[in-house]
C-alpha cells in the first residue's frame, strides 16, 4: 500500500428529524390530547484510532463521509430513531487540523480512542413536549438541526518504539531487515527508502515497533529533501537510533550534523534516548573499538549539554550481521528502562 501521512477529507455529521405533530384519536376518548413524539438525533463522524493501520491511504481517494440522519417522530409519542454513526479508521498518531483556519482539533495516539470529528444535528421536538396547564393542544414543534460540516486535514506522524535516523546509504534499510523481518527496498543509491518502513523486534513478552526513516540531508529543516514530512516523523518515536556510516572519514561528524538538522526543526526529539550504531565495520578490517574507526567524543556536546560520550554505542555490520545481536539487546532493554 502506498504510504500517504496527509490528506484532506470531508466530514458531516447527520441532521436532526423533525419532531411531529399530532393529536389523540380513538374511540371512546374525545380531546386524547397532543401525542407528537420526538425526533432522533442525527449521528456523528468520528474518528477512531487503529494501530494496524500505518499510512493515510485509504482516506486519500475515500474523503467524504457522512452520518445518517434522525428519523422524524411519529403520533402515539413515538420517539425517532437516532442516526448511525459513522467511523472513520486512521492510524494512531494522526493528528486533526481544521483545513480552513489549520486550528488544531486533536489528535488520535491510541488504538480504539475516538476522537469526534462532526457532530450530529439535534432532534427536534413533538407538540406533545409543549403541553402546558394553558396551552393543552399545543400545534407546535421543532425542525431537526442540521449535522455539523468540516473539512479536515490529517496529518500523520508515526507512532514507533525506535526510530532509525541517518544520511542517505548509512544503511538504516539493511539494518532494519536483520533486526526484524521487515523487507525494506534496498539498494546502492540515494534516497532508496522515500517512505517509513516498519519492522518489529520481538522480545520475551512484547513486540517493539521499527521505524526505518528516510535519510536526513543538511537543510532538511528547511525543506530539502523530504525535508519536514521525515523529520516529524520522529517526534513520537521513543528512541532514536543514529545510524553512522563508520566506513567514512570522522563519522561523529554525520552525528553532529543530524542533531544539527533535528535540533533546529525541534530541540526537545534529542531529549529523548539515544544510540549510536556505527554501520559497516565490515568495510575497515580489524575494527573493534569506535576510537579505531575514528570515532572521537571528546569535547562534542548534545542538547542540553549531553555529552556524545555518555550516549551508548554499538559497532555492527548489517550486511554481514555482526554485532546486531548486540545491538537487538540494547534496544530491548532501552525500551524497556522507557516502559
Amino acid at each position: 500500500m502506498k504510504f500517504i501521512d496527509e490528506v484532506r477529507i470531508e466530514v458531516r455529521g447527520g441532521d436532526g428529524g423533525d419532531g411531529c405533530i399530532s393529536f389523540r384519536r380513538e374511540k371512546y376518548i374525545p380531546r386524547g390530547g397532543p401525542d407528537g413524539g420526538d425526533a432522533g438525533d442525527g449521528g456523528s463522524v468520528w474518528l477512531l484510532g487503529r494501530k494496524s493501520l500505518v499510512t493515510l491511504a485509504d482516506l486519500q481517494y475515500h474523503n467524504r463521509y457522512q452520518a445518517g440522519n434522525g428519523v422524524n417522530g411519529k403520533g402515539k409519542n413515538m420517539t425517532g430513531a437516532s442516526g448511525d454513526d459513522a467511523l472513520v479508521p486512521v492510524p494512531a498518531g494522526t493528528d486533526v487540523y481544521d483545513a480552513g483556519n489549520s486550528e488544531l482539533l486533536g489528535e488520535v495516539v491510541e488504538d480504539g480512542q475516538r476522537l469526534l470529528a462532526a457532530q450530529g444535528g439535534k432532534g427536534g421536538r413533538g407538540n406533545a413536549a409543549f403541553k402546558t396547564h394553558a396551552v393543552v393542544a399545543p400545534r407546535i414543534r421543532e425542525t431537526g438541526k442540521p449535522g455539523q460540516q468540516r473539512n479536515l486535514r490529517l496529518v500523520l506522524r508515526l507512532i514507533s518504539d525506535v526510530g532509525l535516523v541517518g544520511f542517505p546509504n548509512a544503511g538504516k534499510s539493511t539494518l532494519l531487515s536483520r533486526l526484524t523481518r521487515a523487507v525494506p527496498k534496498i539498494a546502492d543509491y540515494p534516497f532508496t527508502t522515500l517512505t517509513p518502513n516498519l519492522g518489529a523486534l520481538d522480545d520475551d513478552y512484547a513486540r517493539y515497533t521499527i521505524a526505518d526513516l528516510p535519510g536526513i540531508i543538511e537543510g532538511a529543516a528547511q525543506g530539502r529533501g523530504l525535508g519536514l514530512r521525515f523529520l516529524r516523523h520522529i517526534e513520537r518515536t521513543r528512541i532514536l537510533v543514529f545510524v553512522i556510516d563508520a566506513s567514512l572519514p570522522r563519522p561523529i561528524q554525520q552525528y553532529r550534523a543530524l542533531c544539527a538538522e533535528i535540533r533546529e526543526y525541534n530541540p526537545a526529539i534529542l531529549d529523548k534516548p539515544q544510540l549510536l550504531a556505527y554501520n559497516k565495520i565490515d568495510l575497515k578490517p580489524g575494527l573493534r573499538r569506535p576510537a579505531e574507526a575514528g570515532i572521537h567524543h571528546k569535547d562534542h556536546k548534545g542538547h542540553k549539554g549531553r555529552s556524545v560520550a555518555s550516549v551508548p554505542r554499538v559497532l555492527v555490520s548489517a550486511l554481514t550481521g555482526v554485532g546486531v545481536a548486540e545491538l537487538a539487546q540494547r534496544l530491548r532493554e532501552l525500551v524497556r528502562a522507557g516502559t
